[in-house]
């Protein structure tokens, strides 16, 4: 009870993948022996999915053949723990591969500068919170965010504070943004916000408000204090629409170039 650890149990193996996609768990425990498919055909199964492919698998079976547990764990496993198991051996086992797993994950997915998902993160985040937002018939709006002038800071100021300037920008998004909101370096100094139940006049209003609190951070330089501002462009995503996620964030690039047209330091609605 005191290891607080969040479980689903599937009892059906033909449905793990939808339990999977909706659950989202950090491992997953298979018995080899399930009616519908064995464990390694749905480990195989698993491990096909692009989202799924490194999640650690274990087998938790009473099969004691030494040569079967192999083939098993051949067929995309992790581990292997035979039945009866102490509770402490699967908490102890769950835990240092779940910590394994997370830490590689981080390495993957996080820009090394801001420590927000990469560029190809962050586009996987947005097609599974389109997704999601269809099936559950949710509103969701996808932002795209740059820096105005950027390389002029750059050039004025060096690179260093040009990195500052962007660190300064990410921790205004992490402090002021929701939890469920997803937040991904796109490149250099421009930015993608995934914002889960939020029309376009909502998210609109909450990137104002971003837009606002940036203009009036001061950054120190040897020539003396400066500001700086962003562009953004905002693009709803309707349950009602059957559009591909990719085409939201052209949307959202296009309201984001037409802010930039109209002066910049502002915030255009697709």
């Amino acid at each position: 009870n005191s290891a607080v650890i969040m479980t689903r149990t599937v009892h059906n193996p033909t449905l793990a993948l939808r339990e999977l996609d909706e659950f989202n768990p950090d491992l997953v425990i298979l018995d080899m022996y399930m009616p519908e498919c064995s464990g390694p055909e749905l480990a195989r199964m698993i491990r096909q999915c692009d989202r799924f492919d490194s999640i650690p698998i274990i087998y938790q079976s009473a099969e004691e053949d030494l040569d079967k547990q192999l083939w098993a764990m051949q067929q995309g496993a992790d581990d292997f723990l035979t039945k009866p198991v102490r509770p402490n051996v699967l908490i102890a086992t769950v835990r240092n591969r779940v910590a394994r797993a997370r830490g590689l994950k981080a390495r993957m997915v996080r820009d090394s500068l801001t420590g927000l998902y990469n560029h190809t993160h962050i586009q996987q985040l947005r097609e599974e919170s389109h997704e999601r937002a269809r099936r559950l018939s949710r509103r969701l709006s996808v932002v795209m965010l740059d820096i105005d002038h950027f390389m002029q800071v750059n050039d004025t100021h060096g690179h260093p504070l040009g990195d500052r300037v962007i660190k300064g920008l990410v921790m205004l998004l992490k402090q002021r943004l929701r939890k469920s909101d997803m937040i991904g370096r796109y490149g250099g100094e421009e930015f993608v916000l995934i914002l889960p139940d939020a029309d376009g006049i909502q998210a609109a209003a909450v990137v104002n408000e971003l837009l606002e609190r940036f203009r009036h951070m001061d950054f120190q330089s040897v020539s003396g204090a400066f500001s700086c501002s962003f562009s953004a462009g905002v693009a709803e995503c309707r349950p009602d629409q059957d559009q591909p996620a990719l085409d939201w964030i052209t949307l959202a690039d296009q309201a984001l170039y037409s802010a930039k047209s109209r002066g910049r330091n502002q915030v255009v609605i697709a």
